[in-house]
């Protein structure tokens, strides 16, 4: 695995550069007194079970002091060449020359974590909740979902909303993904709107709730990390799935075993790991990262750099228009004629055309384009590429989808860092 340059503040550079600050976030110590009276009652247990054991000399602990246990596990064991942006919560992404795969495998599929996945992970007693504005509340193993309703394998494209934020300047807070907080494995489950139809869905049921089992970063008992919901229009569409299952195989823990929500074309956000209750609500959901400026951009474009007040904010819906060279490395030598692949996706709608250029967008030719496996799934493409002399070369891939939406060179900035769609380029030396 590689380690990132610019990594999200994590717990450790939290601590460093302010452990006052850190002691009351994540420990609810404020004072030297608050700090004594944490480590000798239930903040101490909290923090034991963290580390997964009694702490013999918690007296001796100083202010803003972190247990190197909290980092210490291999957090990409069963992952392949993943780039490790942050460790607590883990996010790690998949450089995009490792995700030529026309199905993402599950050691190359990206982790995008809130909190802290748990360790009782057993499918046998795991239990799905569906309550709120339902007639029928019901509560559902694993085994239940096998048993009482269909179930279907998808290839189903998941996306970060914050992909492609390194990009922007003035730099946006948050993880600092290239572009490979995307993959497009397949998930095998039920269909989401088939476990609503079964529950019925009330008539004032307008919108989703979703709970996961993964604990706060602080350990606080009840505290949710995420919790983001979606229209119960989309939530009935038909490419949604409550999957159990990753590429024929359990899901790899980082990735949300034992069951977790698939919601393709919206922020990968919305499709909730180590998923344990979905309820309905009558107003739009208010959880964890739901609300003010998260997973939200401006109703406007702004000037980069702009500060836009939170009312001016609307929560992100589709993912945009956007494609990918994954055939060949930025640094690669080659010959005067290759082959180049890739993928492309646009939200809930289809591909219509993919472009390649090698000219600085001056000419492009068209790219043979595949159809999506399912609804859902990213589109593969390939094309032949000649280039006509030795020199240094840069393929420039576009995507324009079915209602016309075409990848911009520009960046479209946000204060967030979210929905960078522009046009991949690779660079290539032909010797």
């Amino acid at each position: 695995m590689t380690i990132s340059k610019e990594p999200e503040k994590g717990l450790y550079e939290f601590f460093e550069s302010n452990p006052k600050e850190a002691d009351k976030e994540f420990f609810g110590r404020e004072t030297n007194a608050d700090r004594r009276g944490f480590l000798k009652g239930a903040g101490l247990a909290t923090m034991g079970a963290m580390v997964g054991s009694t702490i013999p000399f918690h007296q001796n602990m100083p202010a803003g002091f972190i247990p190197a246990a909290f980092a210490s596990e291999d957090v990409l064991v069963g992952k392949d060449g993943l780039t490790l942006l942050n460790d607590r919560p883990v996010n790690a992404e998949t450089p995009a020359h490792l995700l030529n795969d026309l199905i993402t495998p599950t050691s190359r599929h990206f982790i995008r974590n809130n909190g802290i996945p748990p360790e009782n992970v057993n499918p046998e007693t795991w239990e799905l909740t569906i309550d709120g504005l339902v007639k029928t509340p019901l509560k559902l193993s694993i085994a239940d979902l096998k048993k009482n309703f269909k179930t279907h394998t998808l290839a189903l494209a998941i996306e970060c909303g914050g992909n492609g934020r390194s990009s922007f300047d003035p730099p946006a807070k948050g993880n600092q993904w290239t572009l490979g907080a995307v993959a497009c494995s397949e998930w095998t489950g039920v269909k989401l709107k088939d476990v609503l139809e079964k529950a019925g869905v009330k008539s004032n049921a307008i919108y989703t709730a979703h709970e996961g089992a993964d604990a706060h970063l602080s350990g606080k008992p009840g505290k949710l990390p995420i919790s983001r919901g979606m229209p119960i229009e989309k939530a009935m569409t038909d490419n949604i799935l409550i999957a159990w299952a990753q590429n024929g195989a359990p899901i790899h823990p980082n990735n949300g075993a034992p069951l977790r929500l698939v919601v393709p074309g919206w922020p990968g956000s919305l499709s909730h790991k180590w998923l344990n209750r979905i309820y309905l609500r009558d107003v739009e959901h208010d959880g964890p990262k739901m609300t003010g400026t998260a997973y939200r951009v401006p109703k406007y474009p702004v000037a980069p750099g702009t500060k836009v007040d939170k009312k001016d904010f609307e929560i992100i819906e589709r993912m945009p228009v956007k494609s990918l060279i994954t055939s060949h490395k930025t640094g690669s030598k080659i010959g005067k004629e290759i082959e180049v692949k890739g993928h492309a996706w646009s939200g809930d709608r289809k591909i219509k055309t993919v472009e390649i250029s090698i000219d600085f967008g001056t000419t492009w030719q068209k790219v043979k384009l595949n159809d999506p496996i399912n609804d859902g799934a990213w589109q593969n493409w390939s094309g032949k590429v000649k280039f006509p002399q030795a020199g240094y070369y840069e393929v420039w891939a576009r995507a324009t989808d079915d209602a016309g939406d075409q990848q911009p060179f520009a960046l479209a900035w946000n204060p967030k860092g979210y929905l960078n769609n522009t046009l991949h380029r690779v660079a290539l030396t032909v010797a």
